[in-house]
């Protein structure tokens, strides 16, 4: 089946370059209009520049496709609102957002400087929050919408020297749970991407080499699936080097402790029990942790009340 995005108008944050350059080519190349945002920073955030975005929507013109260039800064909720407008006002709907924009400040944490975290969790988070924010009543009045975050192994799993980057990333997956319960009637599916890519974000971290191997273009191959009509939604999609994967939260079933048991000494002694995968599931919302503790209590108070009866 051909992927075809004729009639879908995308946002692209941080299209300039790397991930978010390919992403916005590749669904230009395949019909959709594109809006290519980028402020034109450098990697550490510092800086700004419309070149690189005016440079995206005059290769994709070139191939005969449609762009528009916006510089919008997506900590600032009234560029990015101006970026919807505008976006609004030239084809009159926002079908895709992918949420590609961000920065790097890497230290370890006993050297970073609380600036440098603030900063990076504002571009990751509160970007994607913003860009979100702006086109999310949009989508549920046209009764359709996907929406892709850019999350990382570093939040899934940990990166020296990332705390900040890290705990940017996680807060994507988390923002993507709740989005998915809201947005599902509205038709609205919400996704994150994990790549693994050469781009600025990474050319200091790993050799030429790798590098090569290690192509955008390979990353947008599973972002454009998370962008069409058949997308899941809730899905972790990791991709990197042509490898792809998907990447999940499960939960242990655990234990019941009794009232008159409930103490750290035997939490500890259940420890075992606790960690046993045995029965782990999927859990679709929050509500459904609290559910299954309280079945496990209501099923020790119905045992008890059998016994004594």
């Amino acid at each position: 089946m051909s992927i075809d995005f004729s009639g879908r108008v995308a946002i692209v944050t941080g299209a300039g370059n790397g991930l978010g350059r390919s992403h916005a080519l590749a669904l230009a190349a395949r019909g959709a209009k594109v809006v290519v945002n980028d402020l034109g920073g450098a990697r550490d955030g510092s800086g700004a520049s419309s070149d690189a975005a005016k440079a995206v929507v005059a290769e994709i013109e070139a191939a005969g496709g449609e762009a528009l260039a916006h510089g919008a800064n997506v900590t600032n909720m009234e560029q990015v609102q101006d970026m919807v407008a505008q976006t609004m006002a030239r084809w009159g709907r926002v079908d895709i957002l992918i949420n590609n924009a961000g920065i790097l400040r890497d230290k370890s944490f006993a050297k970073m400087d609380l600036d440098d975290f603030r900063l990076v969790m504002d571009v990751h988070v509160m970007g994607a929050v913003n860009c979100t924010k702006a086109v999310w009543e949009i989508m549920r009045e046209q009764q359709y919408g996907r929406i892709v975050m850019t999350t990382s192994s570093s939040g899934l799993y940990g990166n020296f020297g990332q705390t900040n980057y890290g705990a940017a990333k996680m807060a994507q997956v988390g923002f993507m749970n709740t989005l998915v319960l809201e947005g599902d009637k509205y038709n609205i599916r919400v996704n994150a991407l994990a790549p693994t890519a050469a781009t600025r974000m990474t050319e200091d971290l790993m050799p030429a080499e790798v590098l090569d191997m290690l192509k955008p273009e390979s990353v947008t191959a599973g972002a454009l699936v998370l962008c069409t009509e058949q997308a899941p939604t809730k899905m972790i999609l990791c991709a990197g080097a042509g490898g792809f994967a998907s990447a999940r939260l499960f939960e242990t079933d655990g234990i019941f402790l009794a009232p008159e048991q409930q103490t750290p000494e035997a939490v500890l002694e259940n420890w075992d029990a606790i960690n046993n995968t045995a029965e782990q599931s999927e859990l679709a919302s929050g509500m459904k942790q609290s559910e299954k503790f309280l079945v496990k209590a209501f099923n020790y108070l119905q045992s008890k009340g059998s016994g004594n009866a």
